[in-house]
């Protein structure tokens, strides 16, 4: 299969395109460190990179940017991070794509479990991360041509604890091998409308 990875420099990214690099033919892109190049707040790169990389197999969003901090120093601009960039830019590459996806082919996007166990500082991402699952499950019903999606709900990855660990105390993190067969399973697998955990 031809599979485009948005986001395929991050942490979850690279677990993803080791993964899938094993078998398939994988376009990795993101916003400054990949063949590709895409900025995910901004509706004409997305189309611009579906342009660019052609017809495609499936689309994996690992990607996504959120503000953290505390809920009373939250402003409205602070909010509109990831509401632009984590969210609309999924949405964005799922609505922009499906002209460019096979009949059959597939989205995969990421949420994580802030969706499910909160934590201080992280109103935005379970905010958006809640609203990510929503729409994988109504855009699932709609999608034509036997299109599929899923969504990834992973816990913290060990990769990223040196980044992220003082937010998630207390949570149990997962190597991103491990994190990766969620989006395997959703690129190779049948099912749609899914939340694949990984815990």
């Amino acid at each position: 299969m031809k599979i485009l990875v948005v986001g395929a420099s991050g942490v979850v990214g690279k677990a993803v395109v080791a993964n899938l690099s094993q078998r398939h033919h994988v376009l990795q892109a993101s916003r400054s460190q990949s063949p590709f190049k895409v900025d995910m707040t901004s509706p004409t790169s997305i189309r611009a990179l579906y342009e660019e990389v052609g017809s495609v197999d499936a689309v994996v969003a690992a990607t996504g940017h959120v503000k953290f901090a505390p809920l009373e120093n939250m402003s409205d601009a602070d909010y509109r991070i990831g509401l632009n960039d984590k969210l609309m830019g999924q949405v964005n590459l799922v609505v922009l794509g499906i002209p460019y996806v096979a009949s059959g082919g597939s989205f995969t996007l990421t949420s994580g479990i802030l969706t499910d166990e909160p934590i201080l500082g992280g109103t935005s991402a379970s905010m958006v991360n809640g609203a990510l699952e929503s729409f994988t499950r109504a855009a699932a019903i709609e999608l034509p041509r036997g299109l599929r999606i899923n969504i990834v709900n992973a816990t913290v990855l060990e990769e990223a604890l040196g980044r992220y660990g003082e937010f998630f105390a207390g949570i149990e993190a997962a190597p991103g091998h491990r994190v990766a067969l969620a989006y395997q399973r959703s690129v190779e697998g049948r099912q749609t409308g899914q939340v694949y955990y990984v815990r």
